[in-house]
């Protein structure tokens, strides 16, 4: 059967970010002594022929729109084992980071953006096999990185690190491939449907926020074959800009 483009599949909440949320960091652009600056880069690898469902339909692998955290304290966009808050719900369910954007600036914190737009696009929406988004982040040592975005064929499921990586080692920027960091989360707040099928998933749902709930609680998607698969499907890398 002929795989469903991502252009006909876009999620519904990516059409209200691009007047709302930019890709340009809230902390703003200027760099103190000191301060490193990196670019993190989210590519999707996965295979443009697609993924196969149970029913032989091909669905191409999808990443949303995503935040991402520079912090010196502990930043907690979500807990393991607790209920998803409205944000996190908003970005696992539909792609949309509006919710944690406020959740940070009602905490006064100001070290966070998010990405909407791939990688030579003129416009938000989410990546699909072969693009990828960019973002730029500064920091100084001590400081980490945490960064959640949604597997966009899925009901409820985001990929953020295990625990905040760690923006410097004995006083060094961090660079290289990071993929390993990241795993795949189920929000517990939408029942699941098979990936990429799923009648109330973001690209074939008629509205945000459409499935049924699940009342569950964050968790590790470990009864996903997709689970093991994510160094297969993106890939994460960090560059520090040389100093001059």
């Amino acid at each position: 059967m002929k795989m469903r483009s991502i252009a006909t599949g876009l999620f519904i909440a990516v059409t209200l970010l691009g007047s709302q949320l930019s890709i340009k960091s809230l902390a703003g652009s200027h760099r103190a002594s000191g301060d490193t600056r990196f670019t993190v880069r989210i590519e999707n690898i996965s295979s443009k022929d697609g993924q196969t469902a149970s029913d032989g339909t091909k669905w191409p692998f999808a990443l949303s729109p995503g935040i991402w955290v520079a912090h010196d304290k502990d930043v907690m966009l979500f807990k393991e084992g607790k209920a998803a808050s409205r944000g996190l719900e908003m970005q696992a369910e539909d792609g949309n980071p509006e919710g944690l954007v406020k959740m940070l600036e009602a905490q006064n914190h100001t070290g966070h953006g998010v990405f909407n737009t791939p990688a030579g696009a003129s416009g938000p929406g989410p990546i699909g096999p072969g693009a990828a988004y960019e973002f730029t982040v500064t920091a100084k040592p001590g400081m980490k990185l945490t960064v959640a975005l949604m597997f966009g064929q899925s009901n409820d499921w985001f990929y953020a690190p295990e625990k905040s990586i760690e923006l410097f080692a004995n006083g060094r920027p961090l660079s290289g491939d990071i993929t390993s960091r990241f795993v795949l989360y189920d929000a517990g707040t939408e029942k699941d449907e098979e990936p990429g099928t799923g009648a109330n998933q973001a690209p074939r749902q008629k509205a945000p926020n459409t499935g049924e709930d699940e009342h569950g609680t964050v968790h590790k998607a470990k009864s996903s074959s997709f689970f093991s698969r994510t160094v297969e499907l993106l890939r994460v890398t960090i560059t520090p800009e040389e100093k001059m």
